[in-house]
């Protein structure tokens, strides 16, 4: 079975407070949109029950044991499951803070509750997902999404961002999420699901990424990207996550430009 994992946005990103068990509580609105990575899962028969083999391709595939591969494990564990091979062709940039990993472990996750028949219901794949990743639960539904607590609480929320033109340049910096959160104030803040349910024309005053404080001006290239998309005439832009990839939101079509060869662009209709 084939399924095409989706990237995110976060449209807006409030630090509230940091936890005593180390995470931090937010607010923001999850957006998934078609940046799609490519999983197939085929049961293997040379393989033992609880054995699964990852074969990557495409962009490359950085750190140890691949969140597929514990999503298949940590499912192993509770549900026997026979021996499968995974393929993963790599497209939503690594690191990126477009939540491409943990799209793949959500999905990898949905693929075999299908696969087996495992009948698990949506809230039990959301615990299990939760286990691999803050991000992961909100893949389990394909949707727009406001997000508390960790990530993990989420709720709809009322967008429609269908027509808008989107722009992505991930200019291919690292940024640790560790630094991020360790150099960023916690505050209360206005709600980001008020500002996004309001006109996007409100959108570049009000809606707020917390971490951009911190990584903009200790990347400075970064602070170009931001400040491009804008000149070419998009509602809105902002850093995705913590980093460090930008998007631009547009009403028109977006105008050419030039970017770094090195960068990774990538544009779409909503």
């Amino acid at each position: 079975m084939i399924e095409f994992p989706p990237a995110k946005l976060n449209l807006g990103l409030q630090i509230i407070a940091k936890r005593t068990d180390g995470y931090h509580d937010l607010q923001t609105v999850f957006y998934q949109f078609p940046l799609n990575d490519v999983l197939e899962i085929i049961k293997d028969d040379s393989l033992e029950p609880g054995q699964c083999r990852l074969i990557p391709s495409g962009l490359p595939i950085t750190g140890g044991e691949n969140l597929c591969e514990k999503a298949y494990k940590l499912l192993h564990k509770y549900h026997p499951l026979p021996g499968v091979r995974i393929y993963l062709h790599k497209i939503i940039p690594m690191g990126a803070g477009l939540g491409g990993g943990s799209s793949d472990a959500a999905y990898t996750l949905k693929l075999l509750n299908t696969m087996f028949d495992l009948k698990l219901s949506k809230d039990e794949l959301k615990a299990y997902a939760l286990s691999l990743g803050s991000d992961c639960p909100l893949f389990i539904n394909n949707m727009p999404q406001y997000a508390e607590g960790r990530g993990e609480e989420l709720s709809p929320v009322n967008i429609d961002l269908t027509g808008k033109y989107l722009l992505l340049v991930h200019p291919g910096i690292h940024i640790s999420s560790k630094d991020a959160y360790s150099n960023v104030t916690p505050k209360v803040s206005k709600s980001c699901k008020h500002t996004v349910e309001s006109d996007i024309k409100s959108w570049r005053r009000d809606l707020v990424n917390d971490f951009e404080a911190y990584v903009i001006p200790n990347y400075p290239e970064l602070a170009g990207v931001k400040e491009q998309l804008y000149a070419l005439g998009a509602d809105y832009a902002a850093m995705s996550g913590s980093g460090s990839s930008f998007f631009g939101i547009f009403s028109n079509p977006i105008p050419y430009k030039d970017w770094p060869s090195y960068y990774f662009v990538w544009q779409s209709v909503l």
